[in-house]
Parts: C-alpha cells; structure tokens; sequence
C-alpha cells in the first residue's frame, strides 16, 4: 500500500478509527500502541492528510493532547521504539502551521529537557528526529533551539540521516 493512497487515508481520517487509534495509544499495552501508532502514523504521514485534506483544530488538539498523555506514561515506563514514534508523529504534526504553533507551547517538557537521555542514548535516528522537532518548533518561534544536548547526543543538524515518513513505514 502506498503512503498517499488518498481513499484509505480519507477513510482513516473520516472515520472512527483515528480517534480510537489515539485512545488506545494513551490507554493500551505497548504492542496496542505500536499498531495503533502506525495506523496513525499512516494518515498523518500522507500528502493528502497534510496539504490537501483539512484536519480540524480538534483534531489536531485531540491527537496532541493523547500524544502528550503517552509522553508522561512514558517518563514513568520508557520505551524507545514507542518514543520514536511519537516523537515521529509530533515532527508531521509540525507540518501543519496550527499545530506547529500549538506546540510550541504544548509540546511536553520532557521532550525537550532531557528526560529521555538514557533512553534515546542508543538510538541516533530518533535523537535526530528529537532535535529535528524541536529545531522546527523553535525556528517556527523565530528563535534557533540550543539543542537536545550531550547526554541525549546533541544536535544533528546537516545529518544525513532520512526523516521520519521513511523511517517510520
């Protein structure tokens, strides 16, 4: 299946099954929230869902408000892969100006002040898209971002590394 099948794309957003996926995310075991998170990630990582089909504000509150949840429940459990992914869906997020504003005061404090050092210590392309985030959030504020810092591995800027639609399939 391609990523901008514009008709299971249109299904996902226009059903049920995306808020339900966002539920199961802040609520299910780990497995729930890995497949729930690429189904997800599936419709926020289409072209279609982004500039041509028009996600209302509630929807983006919706989605960031669980996505917040899953960062705090991760703090207390942490699971690098499932922080990989939600870091992932927060950088698409971004690429709609609402929710890019939006989180710029929203995004988790534990997203940008280290909590997940140890965690993301391992694994550099989800250091990268960490940095990426907060780099495109502070660039969207006007204000360049000082970096996720050493014990989270720094920035990657001018990495080589590929984002997150094509880590994330």
């Amino acid at each position: 299946m391609q990523v901008d099948d514009t008709e299971v794309v249109k299904f996902l957003l226009t059903s049920e099954v995306i808020p339900l996926c966002l539920r199961i995310m802040g609520t299910g075991r780990e497995l729930s929230k890995t497949v729930c998170r690429s189904s997800f990630a599936f419709a926020v990582m289409s072209r279609h869902a982004i500039l041509s089909y028009s996600l209302t504000c509630f929807w983006l509150l919706e989605a960031a408000s669980i996505l917040a949840n899953v960062v705090i429940a991760l703090t207390e459990q942490p699971s690098t892969r499932l922080l990989k992914h939600v870091i992932c869906c927060y950088l698409r997020l971004t690429d709609d100006p609402r929710a890019c504003t939006a989180l710029q005061t929203h995004l988790p404090e534990a997203l940008r002040n280290g909590t997940f050092g140890n965690c993301l210590k391992d694994d550099p392309a989800a250091r990268h898209f960490l940095q990426q985030l907060l780099d495109k959030l502070a660039s969207s504020a006007g204000a360049p971002h000082p970096g996720i810092g050493p014990a989270v591995g720094g920035s990657h800027r001018g990495s080589s590394q590929a984002g997150p639609s094509h880590a994330m399939m």
